[in-house]
């Protein structure tokens, strides 16, 4: 764990305590003012890709939420219409993730995308393996579970 991370948590903890909000919000906010306050400080510490590596998190974390609010109407109107858009299939997609924790990360998320189920990752884990609900045009899934999802994942681990 970086340590300019620990000192984050410390200065975000501190800042809960002297203000009185011992809350998310509270920890929250001493977060982004510590992180702030390190940012600011940045030569002092020498090299580090920590300031990177926050902001390519909260990028994943962004694209994931709005990945999941999207997903959700489309299924939910699939099921609110008398009309069913769904067009179900099986596609492999091309990984660049190497590590457990890179394929695993990539996987869940997929998975937890509503209308979209990772299956099975290949022999030699270069393929994931993915249902769809809603597959237009499989160059497209494939695109959409690259860039949105494996990038990002890769950007925040990396």
């Amino acid at each position: 764990m970086s340590q300019l991370f620990v000192l984050n948590l410390f200065l975000a903890g501190g800042f809960a305590v002297i203000m009185g909000q011992l809350n998310l919000t509270g920890l929250i906010s001493g977060f982004v003012i510590g992180y702030m306050a390190l940012w600011i400080t940045r030569p002092l510490y020498g090299p580090s890709r920590y300031f990177e590596r926050v902001v390519s998190l909260i990028k994943l974390a962004g694209t994931f939420l709005w990945l999941l609010l999207v997903s959700n109407f489309r299924v939910l109107w699939d099921i609110i219409t008398p009309e069913h858009l769904s067009r179900p299939a099986v596609i492999g997609v091309p990984l660049d993730a190497k590590t457990d924790l890179e394929i695993m990360l990539v996987a869940n998320m997929v998975s937890l995308t509503p209308g979209s189920l990772s299956l099975d990752i290949s022999s030699d884990r270069t393929i994931l393996y993915v249902h769809l609900m809603f597959l237009d045009d499989v160059e497209t899934a494939r695109r959409e579970i690259k860039e949105k999802i494996e990038k990002r994942v890769l950007e925040a681990i990396r």
